[in-house]
């Protein structure tokens, strides 16, 4: 053996030895303890390292249980941790690590209410050298791990800050890196899996290099409860969660290389169930699931691409509170209680805008939204309206709602379909496309039984009304495009059914019907509102005249407080002058009314007066207000289910002065209806009778030619009311007097007039027409019946002769025409007068009553002489020589008393003279003579008129005659006087 090789040899067999015995054996051990006593210098907590391994052969490094932090309460500690050294390292320039192995590692991460987190104070770190300049950075050291295997770790996240602390546990954390290095392109593969309690499963895998720094892979994470993160919600807004877990997954791409590039591409998510509420307790949304599918983002480009979204049973509460304000707003606007409001993107804007030399920042890129597909099913919305008096609340739902290539940005149309129930009945369809730069829509809109009920509580500040029931239904097609000005088309059908209104003061229907239907309905914004046809069904209206005179529909709107009226600008004189010059235009085609009725009361009369009318049906014609042509109107009805109305003719509604031909005609109103006016104005019921009405109005540019016929069938006035304001004329006469033979009076009322003149009024001149028609009939009774006879005669008196009964020539034409008349007039009576007038009848009835006395006691005469005599005494001449002696009989017996004694030494002649005048001077003035002749001219009257004239009897009434003390005249007249019967 050379000298010096077994030296040699026993070195290099030793070496070995001595190399593992140190690295087994001595290294380990003070590595432990120069570990453990260094470590106090760089870690505030006690630390602790239990045992180190180390296997100088193969490189292997193993740390068992190493603790940071108080026992029972470690803040970092894992239970070993293994590391394997590649010899290439010795000699290829870079760290080339086999494996790392990490057991049960347990980190605690604590944030404290000041935001300080515990790792943080867990080191003792360096001191920041003062002002150094950054150098930049190099390449970082090359290292190279194969495979990094981190198992059943722990990590446990508390964070004091929100008003109710977060705590997050990962207890089941598997972490596997392959092929981690720092060189340029060293790409690894990465596998994360992480479960917890209410912290979900997170899984992650991929791939990452560190230079530069890229990610890609695919990262998901199944069953998230949201209560564990949702105080951070709670710390911005006042919401609380009552439920919520959240799924998500997604494909990505991470690089950090040149700024922060992040693409995700089919991304899903789901979140089922979800439930917040307000702080009070009021339920605010709740949501069975909500899946979101085949989703791209790109950070760069700004752009969030949705292929699918689908919700189901989502239910919304909003509200208006009192103020105005949405519930929601305040939620917002108050955020979380004891929280300082954060400087706003805004404010930092503005501050940064106000630093001299600030540059101008660009407007960025807007973020474009594209959903593809949109389903929202089964959804409600709550909604409630507190600021009316009454709460108005409406249930939307359940709503379904689909939208297809939605875009953000708004330059193409998307796909809009809705399907909702409104209400308990209501149903709202809407399909269509829409498009939001620049604004337009084609949709098809339908409704059916929309409850108008909701509007109650916005018109009863106005009007004392209740809209008891009502249902909208349409069928129509919108087009809508926006731009400087607003071009909104709509067409279609629209519909009110079941309209039932009522007045809340007298309690009793206002209005209602059965259906309003407006057919081929067309709306041009600010242009045109065409109507094919309106078509109203069962129509019902009621108008009441109060005790004051005042109406039902004054009475039912309630006086607003004035405000102010705020000066416009010059835009809106402008806009106001334009649309003063630029009416809509209105255009009806037909209007047609089936079986409507009215209800019509005054109760200013007493007793109160009260019509219906019923069974109303017709059409009104075309109607334009830019064409002044005239609309046809044919509509009939009946007043009180018997009494036919019609209304025939030609208006123009728009501007009726301008042109207006319309006749309307009542046949058969029962009169009684009328009474009420009747003893009001007349002072008289009416008991039976029958109206029939006929008017006729024309107008053209203005002027009025009216003509109203007004027919009384068999009229019969009833008992006598008291009422101030009846005319003081004989009523009951002035119907007799126009009152035909047929029962019937006929008046006409001709109008004319400029309804241009402010002075002009149809009514006033009707009725004053028709009172002075009353009031010449009633005061010169005579005159009007002589029109009636073809004459101007007086009739109101018969002439005779004096001291006669007899009627001569004048007379009896006098009568006759009298009798005519009263044909044509049954209902009147005839009451005559007889009358005697002493001074010019007296004379010459005395002497005729001498004269028929003499003839009687000359006929008893001869009778008792048998001489033969005529049949009675008034054909007998006495002859004079024989009228002295019966002049001393007729002296005797009819003055009761002998003549004076001193007429006996008075001549015959001359004695006979004086018998005469005494006997004629006692007749003259004997009233008993004067009646029997006043009498006998009323009979002669009476008995004309009945035998000649032919009429009844019983309408002639001889009244007490009258003796009158006139002097003496050629003709005495006997007064006639007219009564209705």
């Amino acid at each position: 053996m050379p000298k010096g090789l077994k030296p040699a040899l026993v070195t290099l067999a030793a070496a070995p030895a001595l190399y593992g015995l140190f690295g087994f054996l001595v290294l380990p051990g003070v590595a432990q303890q120069v570990i453990n006593r260094q470590l106090p210098r760089f870690v505030t907590q006690p630390a602790n390292l239990e045992r180190l391994e180390f296997n100088p052969f193969t490189l292997e490094l193993t740390l068992h249980r190493l603790r940071l932090g108080e026992a029972g309460n470690e803040q970092l500690a894992f239970e070993r941790l293994y590391g394997k050294l590649q010899w290439d390292s010795l000699w290829s320039g870079h760290l080339h690590l086999a494996e790392l192995q990490l057991e049960r590692p347990h980190v605690e991460v604590l944030l404290d209410k000041q935001g300080e987190l515990n790792l943080a104070h867990l080191f003792k770190l360096p001191p920041a050298s003062p002002e150094q300049e950054e150098e930049p950075a190099g390449a970082p050291f090359p290292v190279h791990l194969d495979r990094f295997l981190l198992s059943a770790g722990q990590i446990h996240f508390q964070d004091q800050q929100p008003s109710e602390p977060v705590e997050v546990r990962y207890d089941a954390l598997q972490l596997e890196v392959r092929n981690l290095g720092t060189l340029p392109n060293d790409t690894a593969e990465l596998t994360l899996q992480a479960s917890g309690p209410n912290a979900g499963r997170i899984d992650w895998s991929g791939q990452f290099s560190l230079v530069p720094m890229r990610s890609s892979g695919k990262l998901g994470i199944d069953q998230l409860g949201l209560a564990t993160w949702w105080p951070y919600v709670r710390n911005s807004v006042p919401l609380v969660l009552e439920n919520g877990t959240l799924s998500l997954s997604s494909d990505y791409q991470l690089d950090l290389a040149e700024g922060f590039r992040l693409q995700l591409q089919n991304a899903a998510l789901k979140l089922a169930p979800f439930a917040i509420k307000a702080p009070d307790g009021r339920p605010l949304a709740r949501l069975q699931s909500l899946e979101v599918g085949k989703t791209s983002l790109d950070l760069a480009e700004r752009r969030v691409s949705i292929g699918q979204v689908q919700g189901q049973g989502l239910e919304t509460w909003a509200a208006r509170e009192a103020d105005g304000e949405l519930d929601w707003q305040k939620l917002f606007a108050s955020g979380a209680p004891g929280k300082t409001p954060s400087k706003s993107a805004d404010d930092d804007a503005k501050d940064e805008a106000g630093q001299p030399g600030a540059p101008e920042k660009e407007p960025g890129k807007p973020w474009q939204i594209v959903l593809a597909d949109v389903r929202l099913r089964g959804s409600r919305l709550y909604l409630a309206d507190r600021v009316p008096k009454q709460d108005v609340e409406l249930l939307v739902g359940p709503l379904d709602l689909s939208l297809r290539d939605f875009d953000s940005l708004g330059r193409s149309p998307f796909r809009l379909e809705l399907d909702s129930g409104i209400g308990r009945q209501g149903r709202l369809k809407a399909a269509g496309q829409v498009q939001l730069s620049p604004l337009a829509a084609q949709l098809q809109v339908g409704s059916s039984d929309l409850d108008l009920r909701l509007a109650q509580a916005y018109i009863a500040p106005f009007v004392r009304l209740e809209l008891r029931s009502g249902q909208l239904d349409s069928a129509l097609k919108v087009d809508l495009k926006g731009g400087e000005k607003l071009a909104l088309r709509v067409d279609g059908r629209a519909s009110v059914k079941q309209l039932h209104i009522l007045d809340t003061l007298k309690n009793r229907d206002f209005v209602k019907w059965r259906q309003l239907t407006l057919e081929n309905l067309s709306y041009r914004h600010d242009e045109q509102l065409s109507i094919e046809r309106v078509l109203l069904e069962q129509p019902y209206a009621r108008f009441i005249v109060n005790e004051d005179l005042s109406t039902n529909v004054s009475e039912l709107l309630i006086a607003q407080e004035k405000e102010q009226p705020k000066p416009a600008g010059k835009g809106a004189s402008k806009s106001t002058k334009q649309s003063a010059t630029q009416p809509l235009g209105i255009r009806i085609g037909v209007v047609e009314i089936k079986n409507g009725s009215a209800n019509f009361a005054d109760f200013s009369l007493r007793p109160n007066f009260a019509t219906a009318i019923q069974q109303l049906n017709g059409r009104i014609g075309s109607l334009d207000n830019r064409r002044p042509k005239p609309a046809s109107v044919d509509i009939k009805g009946k007043v009180d289910r018997y009494a036919p109305v019609s209304i025939k003719g030609e208006l123009n509604p728009f501007d009726p002065l301008d042109s207006l031909d319309i006749e309307t005609r009542f046949q058969r109103v029962e009169l009684t209806t009328l009474t009420p006016y009747s003893g009001k104005f007349a002072g008289y019921r009416i008991r039976k009778g029958r109206l029939n009405l006929d008017l006729h109005y024309r107008i053209v540019k203005g002027a009025l030619n009216a003509e109203n016929s007004l027919v009384l069938e068999q009229l019969q006035l009833g008992e006598q009311v008291d009422s101030p304001d009846a005319v003081d004329l004989p009523i009951r006469l002035a119907v007799a007097l126009l009152k035909d033979s047929q029962g019937r009076i006929a008046i006409d009322l001709p109008v004319q007039g400029d309804l241009n003149n402010p002075q002009f009024s149809v009514m006033p001149i009707v009725w004053q027409t028709l009172r002075n028609l009353v009031v010449r009939a009633a005061q010169a009774p005579f005159k009007f019946i002589a029109g009636l006879a073809g004459g101007d005669a007086d009739l109101s008196q018969v002439e005779f002769g004096p001291g006669s009964s007899e009627l001569d020539a004048a007379a009896q034409r006098s009568l006759d025409a009298l009798g005519k008349a009263l044909k044509e007039r049954p209902q009147l009576r005839l009451e005559i007068e007889g009358t005697s007038v002493q001074a010019s009848d007296g004379p010459l009835m005395a002497e005729r009553r001498l004269e028929r006395e003499y003839r009687s006691l000359y006929y008893r005469i001869l009778q008792r002489q048998g001489e033969r005599v005529p049949a009675s005494a008034d054909g007998l001449k006495v002859p004079e020589d024989e009228k002295g002696p019966l002049l001393e009989g007729i002296y005797r017996s009819r003055l009761k008393q002998q003549p004076p004694v001193e007429w006996k030494e008075l001549g015959k002649q001359e004695r006979t003279t004086r018998l005469r005048e005494a006997v004629l001077a006692s007749w003259s003035d004997n009233t008993l003579l004067l009646r029997q002749l006043a009498q006998a001219r009323a009979a002669s009257i009476k008995a004309y008129l009945v035998d000649q004239a032919g009429l009844d009897d019983q309408r002639i009434y001889q009244l007490d005659v009258g003796i009158s003390e006139a002097p003496a005249g050629e003709r005495i007249s006997v007064p006639l006087q007219l009564a209705g019967e």
